[in-house]
Formats: C-alpha cells, sequence, structure tokens
C-alpha cells in the first residue's frame, strides 16, 4: 500500500497542475520504519505523519481538495466531507478480512460517502459490494513501480518464488511439491526469495528430506529481486490466504515471466488467463504444474509468455487515469 501511495504521488507530483501531499496517519502500534522514511525523502513530495483525529490531520484535509484515502478511515473520510472536500478511496482489502463485528459494519457503512471508490480486484469489490455494483465503483489494480526488462528465453532458468515467509502464503507447499515434482532438478532449480518466521523449519525440511535444486536467497533488495526473476523461466504464487491482489504476478509479467499459481482470492487476476493454475494448499496438483511447466515446448512457452506479457498491459491503468477522475469529480 505505501508502494502504491509514493509511486501515485511522486507521478502526480510531476504535473504542474497539481500539487501533491503524502499524509500518513499513525495508528494503534504504529512504528516508523528506516525505509519509509527514506522512501519518501526521495519521493521529493511534502510528507507528514499524522495522529487520529488530531488538528494536524484536520489541517491537511482542510488544504486538499481531493483526498485519496487507501482505506475506508472513519475519521479522514468523516472530516472530508465535512470540510466540502471530494474523497477517494482505493480499497486494497477485503473487508470481511476485519470480521462481521461492529467495526466491520462502520467502515463499510463509511465507504458509501466516498465520492469514488477504487477496488484493487474483482475479489475485493465483490466482498464490499456482493449483489449490485455501485456507479461510483470500478476495478483498478494498484501497482507499484514495476521492474523492466525482458531477457531473452534462453537466457531464463527454473523457478522462483518470492514473499513473506508465513503460514498460508505457501511456501510449505510450493517445497513439497517440488520434491514430489519429476523433474530435472539441474536445470529446473527452484529460487526462494523473502524471509519470515518459517524460515528455519523450511530449511530444515529441505535437509531433512535431502532436496536438491533448491537455493535459499533470503531477503534481497529491490535490483536483486528483479535481476532473479527476470532469469526465471517461472514465478510460482501458491498462497491459501484469500489473497487480495497479487502484486508480485504483474512484477513478473512485467518482465516476461509467467506465473504458475493457485486459485486463491484475486490472485488469478492478476496473474492472468495465461498462468498455469491450480487448487490452493494441494501439494499433488501444484507438483503436476510444475512438472506441465518444465515440459513445455520452446515455442509454447514463448507464446504463451509473451501473451502474458502484453494481457498485462491491457490490464494495469495509466497514472493519467487518476488525474482524469480527479478532474472528473472536481468539475
Amino acid at each position: 500500500m505505501e508502494a502504491f501511495v509514493l509511486t501515485l504521488a511522486q507521478s502526480l507530483s510531476q504535473n504542474l497542475a497539481l500539487e501533491v501531499r503524502l499524509c500518513f496517519k499513525r495508528v494503534k502500534g504504529f512504528a516508523l520504519q528506516d525505509n519509509l522514511q527514506v522512501m519518501c525523502q526521495k519521493s521529493q513530495v511534502p510528507f507528514s505523519f499524522v495522529d487520529k483525529g488530531s488538528i494536524a490531520l484536520i489541517q491537511q484535509i482542510a488544504w486538499a481538495d481531493i483526498v485519496h484515502g487507501q482505506n475506508t478511515s472513519p475519521d479522514v473520510i468523516l472530516l472530508a466531507r465535512l470540510l466540502g472536500k471530494r474523497v477517494v478511496l482505493t480499497i486494497h482489502n477485503y473487508w470481511c478480512k476485519r470480521g462481521w463485528g461492529i467495526y466491520s459494519a462502520i467502515w463499510k457503512v463509511v465507504a458509501n460517502f466516498a465520492h469514488l471508490r477504487l477496488y484493487n480486484s474483482n475479489f475485493v469489490w465483490q466482498t464490499w459490494e456482493p449483489h449490485v455494483k455501485s456507479h461510483k465503483s470500478s476495478r483498478v489494480p494498484t501497482v507499484s513501480q514495476l521492474p523492466e526488462g525482458r531477457l531473452a528465453i534462453n537466457q531464463r532458468n527454473g523457478f522462483v518464488f518470492l514473499a513473506r515467509w508465513i503460514q498460508n502464503k505457501g511456501i510449505e507447499v510450493l517445497v513439497k511439491a517440488y520434491a514430489q515434482a519429476n523433474l530435472d532438478r539441474r536445470k529446473w532449480s527452484l529460487k526462494l526469495m523473502g524471509d519470515g518466521p518459517l524460515r528455519a523449519d523450511i530449511e530444515n525440511y529441505i535437509k531433512q528430506q535431502k532436496i536438491d535444486g533448491i537455493e535459499i536467497l533470503g531477503f534481497v533488495n529491490d535490483e536483486k529481486k528483479a535481476e532473479v526473476i527476470r532469469s526465471s523461466r517461472w514465478i510460482v504464487i501458491p498462497p491459501h490466504t484469500k489473497e487480495d491482489f497479487g502484486l508480485t504476478a504483474l512484477e513478473a509479467r512485467n518482465v516476461g515471466v509467467p506465473c504458475i499459481i493457485t486459485r486463491d482470492g484475486g490472485l488469478p487476476e492478476a496473474a492472468g488467463r495465461y498462468s498455469l493454475s491450480c487448487e490452493p494448499n494441494n501439494v499433488e496438483q501444484l507438483a503436476h504444474l510444475l512438472e506441465v511447466a518444465a515440459n513445455m515446448s520452446e515455442e509454447e512457452y514463448k507464446t504463451l509468455a509473451n501473451a502474458s506479457y502484453q494481457e498485462l498491459k491491457m490490464y494495469l491503468k495509466p497514472i493519467s487515469f487518476y488525474v482524469e477522475k480527479y478532474e472528473s469529480l472536481l468539475a
């Protein structure tokens, strides 16, 4: 979410007709990470951190013509409407994730006060508006700075995984599927990027089962991440957690690398029609997909990878989309 906000603000600030400010509202348990501070400074967009319901928050809202919120915070939306501001909401998460209590009800009601609601996937949109879609709503995929540059097919090899190593992201399912799949592991290696509380368990499992072909890269910077994805044949994204969207799929497709996924939440939308997919949390089905990918002919793979890349270009919205929506609301 923060990456999307920074990308959008930085792009909008290049339009001389617009003046942009970034405002981050502190919530319970807030702790400012150094990398966020650095990213804000690099963006060269004025930014501030404010408290809930504070004078500083009111001042930021009062300054703006349009308030573009990234979740349905009641204080932000209601203050903006009381001050006569136009409100745009980008909704990143499916609301029932928060439960069916009073807070979920309030958030859903308050979302109706926005002049425009933008959901990052049809999956998320369906959970907020399950019966009738509002004329004020639409699906708009949220992206940050995507890696660029495609390598030739003969310069790619193996599979890559990138995510937090936590429950329901599917890394344990992937490792088991890879061990089960009938593959030439010298040609079809599996690179694991990311880190998290499951790392020790995954490393121990790989060692105990003596699984060849797996390379653990851990946490890497953006440049290294892009390099590894670009040089892989496939990215494997196997969650069973009702993913809201699937930014990793977009990152891979933008460098021409197609996806192997589970049909989980909004992930099939992000991975596109040219992905290989199976049911979530199913080791046997995922192992079969790895075999299908490994046995695919060069020509078939090239056709599929190019189709996935071209489809992505039609799927994404340019930054000018937001400018047009802002202008329409102000008009």
